[in-house]
């Protein structure tokens, strides 16, 4: 089954397309393929080269929130045109040829001041310039009328990716150098292994699922708990993990400073009423070890 995808050379990307290169034929529509998604004309002749092609994994993104908080409100920027604009160009050749899309979002679409889960029946009201971009995406996709996916994933690790560290690498390289910063604890996130999104996405790819989906972890933690763990399954000293806060941190920011969501706890019990399986995040960090490159000598 032939497919398209882009953002195939990312952290969450690279790991895709290697757990599922057997199983799909993956065509790269990426800057290192020649493929820019802002580009119409370059695009049109990709896709009508690709019109074959079952479905379109679409994960290309601008993710850096810092970055985009310095773009907010700037629609020529290259956060509102990559998010948004690159992604109505991919909506609008999916519509030409028929073709299941699968959208990567995020929990940034959410503004963090609900208690408990959010699931997919709460209404997104992002904070920041990232999630506003990344849910305005969204709602060009599920409002396109095609067959399509919204899959929101969170906090993503892997065992190793040299391009680009996850919090769970900073965490580890924080501890192995001792430099690591004080941890929020009154912050949650909700860690998710990247191979469980892998193997998420082939049931989508198979199934063809319509809708919003959270394709994340099995357990929201804080900062601080998720340090104190990788510490002790890592064999590194857990009093090594400062309390931090996100609270105090926030007031020491000058005025204008980007905002940070405080409970990012994502449910995703929609996504194993499908009868997917999410590895417990212990399983995911013991799969890990041994596997995290510079880690033990």
């Amino acid at each position: 089954m032939k497919i398209i995808g882009t953002g195939l050379s990312g952290l969450v990307g690279s790991r895709v397309q290697e757990l599922l290169k057997d199983k799909y034929q993956w065509v790269d529509f990426s800057l290192d393929s020649g493929v820019n998604i802002l580009d119409k004309k370059g695009l049109a002749t990709a896709f009508e080269e690709n019109k074959d092609a079952r479905a379109v994994l679409h994960l290309a993104a601008f993710t850096d929130t810092g970055a985009a908080w310095e773009q907010r409100g700037d629609k020529k920027g290259l956060c509102y045109r990559l998010n948004v604009l690159g992604t109505r160009n991919i909506i609008q050749f999916c519509q030409k040829y028929r073709q299941y899309l699968i959208y990567i979002s995020t929990d940034f679409v959410f503004s963090g001041r609900k208690r408990g889960q959010y699931t997919e029946k709460d209404k997104p009201d992002p904070i920041e310039w990232y999630g506003q971009t990344k849910y305005w995406a969204e709602k060009e996709v599920l409002e396109s009328g095609l067959p399509a996916a919204v899959v929101r994933i969170a906090f993503p690790f892997r065992s190793y990716f040299e391009a680009k560290k996850d919090i769970v690498r900073r965490i580890i390289d924080g501890l192995r150098e001792k430099s690591l910063y004080p941890m929020f604890a009154d912050q949650i996130i909700t860690p998710t292994f990247i191979d469980d999104i892998a193997f998420g996405l082939d049931y989508f790819l198979e199934n063809k699922p319509q809708g919003i989906y959270h394709l994340v972890g099995p357990q929201p933690v804080s900062p601080y708990q998720l340090a104190r763990l990788i510490a002790r399954l890592f064999g590194f000293d857990p009093k090594e993990v400062k309390k931090g806060s996100l609270l105090a941190y926030q007031k020491n920011q000058p005025p204008g400073s980007r905002p940070w969501q405080k409970n990012l706890a994502i449910s995703n019990r929609k996504i194993t009423s499908l009868g997917l399986k999410i590895t417990s995040l212990k399983e995911a960090l013991l799969r890990i070890k041994g596997k995290v490159k510079g880690t033990f000598e």
